[in-house]
């Protein structure tokens, strides 16, 4: 079984025994929500690509649900900052993806680590670096992947390039589930340690006053908006 595939199930079952509800929370996404689109991404990766013209084909699990996802994710962001910048960082990230693709030696035998992994890291490293939330940086991780493919079926349209491009096809899977994961992993860890370093989301509620920290006016948030405020924080 594909890495990407492998991965998606290993999280499904940790999902199913609770495992990263805080995460999911943050994203907007339920576990039932989170396992259905997974599932929706193991059975459309494992159907065949579907053509579009010549030069073209799309996984259904490769690049329509992730897609998908994105959007659902898009439309949930908190702020107009958050979709700013998780647009800003998926064209980042698919222009290093693609620089990258460049760099690499084009003789297979020559690269010592599946092209896909280094891919998925490079998306899911810029992704966070420029998009800082969960959802933001999950779906610039994503959305690199698919726009680096998009970015070479354009170049080979114009060069005149008789390759074709499967979007979301062959080991993109791969390179989008680590993109992903890795994206939202660094968000969560490094920004949970940014918290503690500021005394944790409570204290950075409240205004230091005298000495002591004093309660904002908003005491009573209810936790979908505190679980919001938190992930906006992480962004600054």
């Amino acid at each position: 079984m594909p890495f990407g595939l492998t991965m998606l199930v290993f999280i499904s079952i940790l999902i199913l025994f609770g495992v990263g509800q805080n995460i999911l929370d943050r994203m907007r996404l339920s576990d039932k929500s989170a396992i259905l689109f997974m599932l929706a991404i193991f059975i459309g990766g494992i159907l065949p690509d579907i053509p579009i013209g010549n030069r073209f084909s799309i996984n259904i699990g490769g690049a329509i649900v992730p897609f998908i996802l994105v959007v659902y994710l898009y439309v949930k962001a908190g702020t107009k900052k958050e979709k700013v910048r998780s647009i800003l960082a998926s064209v980042l990230a698919g222009i290093a993806v693609f620089l990258v693709g460049r760099l690499m030696p084009s003789e297979p035998e020559n690269i010592v680590v599946d092209p896909n992994y280094i891919y998925g890291i490079v998306s899911g490293l810029v992704g966070y670096l420029i998009a800082r939330s969960r959802r933001a940086s999950f779906i610039a991780g994503v959305m690199g992947i698919i726009l680096a493919d998009i970015g070479q079926g354009v170049e080979n349209v114009i060069m005149n390039i008789p390759s074709p491009v499967r979007l979301g096809g062959g080991g993109a899977l791969d390179a989008i589930v680590i993109s992903g994961l890795l994206a939202v992993i660094l968000s969560e860890f490094i920004g949970e340690f940014r918290e503690r370093l500021q005394g944790g989301t409570e204290k950075k509620r409240l205004r230091f006053n005298h000495g002591e920290f004093a309660e904002e006016l908003q005491p009573n948030l209810d936790s979908e908006e505190r679980n919001e405020e938190a992930d906006d924080e992480d962004e600054e």
